[in-house]
C-alpha cells in the first residue's frame, strides 16, 4: 500500500485548495491542521463580494509591481490570510497548529502566522522573502519543505 505521510496528505489538500484561487499571477492554497485535523483552508483571491481580477484585471500587473514587492497593492488576500480568517470566523483555535502552504509565506503572512500561534509551516515552493525568513527564525517558527527542515 502506497499511503502518503501526513505532510504529503495535507499538502495534497493545499494543492486542491489552490485550484480555487482567482489570482491571475500566482495561485496559492493553504490548509491549517491541528492534531491531524483540518481546521481551515484558504486560497488567494479578492474578499467576498468583490469582483474577481479576471474581470477587473490585475492591479499589480497594471502598475508593473514586481513579484515580492508592495503586497498592499493588490485587491486580493493571500491564501494564508484567508485560512487564518476562516479559522477565526469558525471559532477554531489554531494555536499550536501547522500550516500547509503551496508557496512559502511572505513577510505579511509570516507575521500573521506567528501571532496566530501557528508553530510549523510546511511549504512546497520557496518564495524569496529574506525578512519573512528572518522573522520566522527569530520567532522559532519551523518551516519545512515537505518534511525537510529549511
Amino acid at each position: 500500500m502506497d499511503r502518503p505521510t501526513w505532510d504529503e496528505y495535507f499538502m495534497e489538500m493545499a494543492e486542491l485548495t489552490r485550484k480555487r484561487s482567482t489570482c491571475l499571477r500566482r495561485g496559492v492554497g493553504a490548509v491549517i491542521v491541528k492534531d491531524n485535523r483540518v481546521m481551515a483552508t484558504g486560497y488567494n483571491g479578492v474578499p467576498k463580494g468583490i469582483t474577481h481580477c479576471e474581470t477587473t484585471g490585475c492591479l499589480r500587473q497594471q502598475l508593473n509591481v514586481p513579484s515580492g514587492q508592495r503586497h498592499e497593492l493588490c485587491r486580493g488576500l493571500h491564501a494564508e490570510q484567508n485560512a487564518i480568517i476562516q479559522a477565526a470566523n469558525l471559532g477554531q483555535s489554531i494555536d499550536g497548529a501547522t500550516l500547509y502552504c503551496t508557496t512559502q509565506p511572505c513577510v505579511i503572512c509570516t507575521k500573521m502566522i506567528i501571532n496566530a500561534g501557528i508553530k510549523r509551516v510546511v511549504i512546497k515552493e520557496s518564495y524569496p522573502d529574506e525578512l519573512a525568513e528572518q522573522m520566522a527564525r527569530e520567532a522559532g517558527l519551523v518551516i519545512d519543505v515537505l518534511g525537510e527542515r529549511k
